[in-house]
């Protein structure tokens, strides 16, 4: 239904197999694009809900800064409270180039939403195996991003990819 629906750039899925816990994130044209899907979508959205039998947040975010050479198998996601400004200059100069050339890194991307001062930073990883390497090194580049948005992180999830379907322009 997504890829017939006007604006649609494709859609994601993040899961965590052991809480139950899932992210789908669709990706639109414009707001205009996204707004207009509402109605046509509210539907397919509770048909999901009730399949899973869980509950349900929607929220929206603006893509800042979108970065991928190809597609992983999971992935980490970090909600950070902050200046979304200075928090999407620290993720494009100091945390990208790090990120390429940690082994094993496929993607990242930072959504924003700038009423709550919220920004949400998601690294792909080929593997696990590679994404549990990288802890160490993202608990660094996190806390860096967080401090220099003069703010706090406030919550790490690590996903499978269960679905990646997302057509979004390179923003770096």
């Amino acid at each position: 239904m997504l890829d017939s629906t006007e604006g649609c750039r494709g859609l994601s899925m993040l899961a965590d197999r052991e809480t139950g816990q899932c992210i789908a994130t669709s990706s639109w044209k414009d707001e205009e694009a996204m707004r207009a899907s509402d109605d046509q979508l509210r539907p397919l959205r509770d048909r999901g809900k009730d399949i899973v039998g869980g509950s349900m947040q929607i929220d929206e975010w603006e893509i800042v800064v979108m970065h991928h050479s190809h597609h992983g198998e999971c992935a980490r996601v970090s909600w950070l409270q902050g200046d979304v400004d200075a928090m999407a200059e620290t993720f494009r100069v100091g945390v990208l180039p790090e990120l390429e050339q940690t082994a094993g890194f496929c993607s990242a991307s930072l959504l924003v939403n700038r009423s709550s001062g919220l920004g949400c930073a998601t690294t792909a990883w080929e593997s696990r195996a590679a994404m549990e390497a990288s802890r160490s090194a993202a608990d660094n580049m996190r806390s860096r991003a967080a401090s220099d948005a003069g703010g706090e992180i406030v919550d790490v999830h690590e996903f499978d990819l269960a679905y990646a379907h997302l057509h979004v322009p390179e923003m770096a």
